[in-house]
C-alpha cells in the first residue's frame, strides 16, 4: 500500500503545508504524472485542486518531468532537476525517477492549482505544519 508525504505549496503567500497520506487517499496519486491535478480531498482540502510539481523516491532520487514512466533511469544531464552544472557545457550522468507517481515514491511536491471556498487555515483549524 502506498504511503506518501505530500508537501503543498501556496503560491499566493509562500506557505507550505506537509501532509502524511496513506490508504485510499494515497491511491489518488498513484499513476498520476508531474503536471497533472489531484483532488484536494486527498490531503484534507475539500474544494481545492493540487498540481503535482515533483517529488522523490525512497532513496532520495528526484522525479524528473522529462523522463517517462515510474522506473529509475541514468540520464546524461546538462542541468535541471537532479544536477546543477558549475561551468558552461558541463554534463553529468545522474540517476533520476520517472515523472509518474508509483509505490516507490515517498514525497510528492504539489502546488495549489484551484482554490476552494474556505482558506487553507480554516480547513486545517490552525494545525498545519508550516515550513
Amino acid at each position: 500500500m502506498a504511503d506518501f508525504q505530500v508537501v503543498v505549496g501556496d503560491t499566493d503567500d509562500g506557505t507550505t503545508y506537509s501532509f502524511d497520506v496513506d490508504g485510499q487517499d494515497a491511491n489518488r496519486f498513484v499513476g498520476r504524472s508531474i503536471g497533472e491535478t489531484v483532488d484536494g480531498d486527498a490531503v484534507g482540502l475539500p474544494g481545492y485542486e493540487l498540481e503535482i510539481t515533483g517529488g522523490s523516491d525512497n532513496s532520495g532520487r528526484p522525479m524528473r518531468g522529462d523522463v517517462s514512466g515510474t522506473e529509475t533511469r541514468a540520464i546524461l544531464s546538462e542541468g535541471g532537476v537532479g544536477f546543477e552544472p558549475t561551468v558552461d557545457g558541463e554534463r553529468k550522468r545522474i540517476t533520476v525517477r520517472g515523472a509518474e507517481v508509483s509505490e516507490e515514491t515517498r514525497q510528492i511536491n504539489a502546488k495549489i492549482a484551484t482554490r476552494g471556498d474556505q482558506s487553507v487555515d480554516e480547513l486545517l483549524g490552525g494545525d498545519e505544519d508550516d515550513e
